[in-house]
C-alpha cells in the first residue's frame, strides 16, 4: 500500500511583498490621501498659473480669437494651423531662432566649460573670479540689452572707439542695424548673458568627479588631455546633457534681450519665433494665429529635442 507524503507549502518568493491586511491597505490610502493634501498648496499655484494658461493658449489656437471684435469667437479647427503652414514669414523666423538657439547654445557651452575647468583649479583669489563670473546672471535682461546697446552704438559706443584706437576700422560701424552683423552682434550678447548658470552647473559637475580618480589617472602616466576625456568626460555626461537641453530651450524662448536691443530688426533679421509671434498677438490684434505659432514652436521643438536626447543617450549606452 503506497502512501502519499502531504503537500508541503511553497515557500514565498524572497521578492514578493507579503500580502497586507484591508486594514493595513486602507491606512496606506490614508497616507497617501495626506501626502496629497500636503502638496496642494504646491501643486495649485502650478495648476493655475502653468497649466491653466498652457491649456487656454492650445484652444485658442483653434478659435478666430482678435482684438477689438465685437463678434463671438468662434471654434475654426486647424485653420489657423493651415495658414501658417504657408507663412514664409514666419518659417523664416523660425529658421532664424534655430540659427540663434544652437549657436548661442553651443557656445555658451564650449566657453562655459574653459571657464568651468579654470574656476575648478586652485588658484589665487578663486573666490573672486567665481564671484565675478556670475555678475551677468544677475542683471535682468532689459538691463543687460540696454547696456550692450551703448556698447554696439555707432557713434558713442567702446566698441567701435577700441577698434579704432587699433586702427582696426576706417570708420564707424553700426553693429545693430547692418542686416549682415545684427544676428551674431546678437548671439554675443546671448552668449555673454547666459554663460553664469552654464558655469555654475559644469562647475559643480566637475567638482563632484572624484580627485583620487585625477590621481590614479595621472600615476598610470595618463597626461591632461586623456585624464579629461578618461575621467573628467564621462562623469559630466549626464550634467552637459541636462544642461544643453534647458539652454537649446532657454535660448530658442528668448525674447527680453533681444527685443531691447533690436526689436527684431533690422529688416527682420533678428526676428526671432517668440518676436514674431508678439507682434502679431499684440500689434496685430491676432489672438488666435499667434497661439497656434505657440502651438508649432512647442511641437517642433519637443520633436527635435527628443531626437537629440535619444541619440545622446544612445551613444551612451554603447
Amino acid at each position: 500500500m503506497s502512501t502519499t507524503a502531504p503537500a508541503t507549502a511553497k515557500p514565498p518568493h524572497r521578492g514578493t511583498p507579503p500580502p497586507r491586511s484591508p486594514a493595513a491597505r486602507k491606512q496606506a490610502l490614508g497616507l497617501d490621501r495626506d501626502a496629497w493634501f500636503l502638496l496642494l498648496p504646491a501643486l495649485l499655484p502650478i495648476l493655475l498659473l502653468s497649466a491653466g494658461p498652457l491649456l487656454y493658449g492650445v484652444s485658442l489656437a483653434f478659435t478666430d480669437a482678435q482684438s477689438g471684435r465685437t463678434e463671438v469667437t468662434k471654434f475654426i479647427g486647424a485653420d489657423n494651423l493651415v495658414d501658417l503652414r504657408f507663412d514664409s514669414l514666419f518659417w523664416s523666423s523660425f529658421k532664424i531662432g534655430l540659427v540663434w538657439a544652437v549657436c548661442v547654445t553651443a557656445l555658451q557651452f564650449v566657453l562655459a566649460l574653459g571657464l568651468a575647468v579654470l574656476l575648478n583649479q586652485n588658484l589665487r583669489f578663486r573666490w573672486l573670479a567665481r564671484t565675478l563670473a556670475l555678475v551677468p546672471w544677475a542683471m535682468p535682461e532689459v538691463v543687460i540689452g540696454i547696456m550692450w546697446r551703448l556698447v554696439y552704438h555707432q557713434d558713442a559706443g567702446i566698441l567701435n572707439a577700441t577698434l579704432s584706437d587699433l586702427h582696426l576700422i576706417s570708420e564707424n560701424v553700426d553693429w545693430l542695424a547692418g542686416v549682415s552683423l545684427a544676428l551674431p552682434a546678437v548671439i554675443v550678447v546671448g552668449v555673454w548673458a547666459g554663460m553664469p548658470q552654464t558655469t555654475v552647473m559644469l562647475l559643480a559637475g566637475l567638482q563632484n568627479v572624484p580627485h583620487e580618480l585625477h590621481e590614479a589617472a595621472a600615476i598610470d602616466g595618463a597626461g591632461v588631455w586623456r585624464r579629461f576625456t578618461k575621467v573628467t568626460w564621462p562623469a559630466l555626461k549626464p550634467v552637459v546633457l541636462s544642461i544643453t537641453a534647458l539652454n537649446f530651450i532657454w535660448n530658442f524662448n528668448s525674447f527680453g534681450l533681444v527685443y531691447v536691443l533690436t526689436g527684431g530688426g533690422p529688416g527682420g533679421a533678428t526676428r526671432l519665433p517668440m518676436l514674431f509671434a508678439y507682434e502679431e498677438a499684440f500689434r496685430y490684434g491676432q489672438f488666435g494665429y499667434a497661439a497656434a505659432m505657440g502651438l508649432v514652436m512647442v511641437a517642433v521643438i519637443a520633436v527635435l529635442l527628443t531626437i537629440f536626447l535619444r541619440n545622446r543617450l544612445k551613444g551612451d549606452d554603447r
